[in-house]
């Protein structure tokens, strides 16, 4: 049971830091991350929203000293032994204070949070139930990336959305869910032409995650790595283990001006 001095440490925590704010209990017993800036709080939502509309899953919020990578995953294998690859957005943002966290949390429950936040508001508590992710655990190296060069964002948006369509023409009505996992696995692990190799569901993330504009990516390689990046975000790649990104990939790279 709760002593009468912890009772009292709650309450001041909820007048001092909630005043005049509709307040979920839990929100005040699990920890809370603190922004910079309440614009990059308002990053968060259009991202998680975004991603809620890919695919209903997960976020994984990681942070580290003054900064918070929010990572959810566009495409990954369904099945075992497929050679569909993994593809995760990632999205920083700077905190107020120091942190240290890393919890995958549904995005329903981020949301939720999100919708009670004011314009102004600068923190997010973060969801007490965690959730298991296959591709959560798939870390993505944090050095020893290769600068193979750029792509224009009209070239990535353009593969995207004829992806899109192919995807939309080879499924029927009222598909099963292993015919539309197929159709996607054939379409976005395929290889963009004009991109290394780069399966062409990096640009499909890149585009429905809202990484895109009227500018480029740069494009970086480590093993069976790719990340596409700009100011706007990141999009992962891990090949599947039936691609073959080898010497044709990186003989393409020292050929293709930087």
């Amino acid at each position: 049971m709760l002593n009468k001095h912890v009772l009292l440490n709650k309450r001041t925590l909820l007048n001092k830091r909630y005043a005049g704010r509709v307040v979920n209990v839990s929100d005040v017993l699990t920890q809370s991350v603190r922004f910079a800036d309440s614009r990059d709080l308002a990053d968060l939502r259009t991202f998680v929203t975004r991603a809620k509309r890919i695919d209903d899953g997960a976020i994984r919020l990681q942070a580290a000293g003054s900064v918070l990578a929010a990572y959810v995953c566009v495409l990954r294998p369904r099945l075992l032994g497929e050679a569909t690859p993994t593809i995760l957005g990632l999205r920083t943002m700077a905190l107020a204070e120091p942190a240290e966290l890393d919890s995958t949390v549904s995005l329903a429950s981020v949301l939720d949070r999100l919708a009670r936040s004011s314009d102004d508001d600068v923190e997010l508590p973060v969801p007490p139930t965690t959730v298991s992710e296959s591709w959560a655990g798939v870390g993505a190296p944090r050095s020893g990336w290769e600068l193979l060069g750029s792509i224009a964002d009209a070239e990535l948006k353009s593969s995207a959305e004829a992806g899109v369509a192919e995807v939309a023409g080879i499924v029927p009505e009222n598909p099963g869910a292993l015919i539309v996992n197929n159709a996607r696995a054939a379409v976005w692990g395929r290889g963009l032409e004009q991109a290394w190799g780069v399966p062409a569901g990096a640009a499909f993330a890149a585009l429905a995650l809202g990484f895109l504009a009227d500018g480029e990516q740069q494009l970086y390689r480590n093993g069976r790595w790719f990340r596409i990046s700009s100011q706007r975000g990141h999009v992962l790649v891990r090949t599947g283990a039936g691609l073959d990104f080898g010497a044709g990939a990186s003989s393409r790279s020292t050929n293709r001006k930087h």
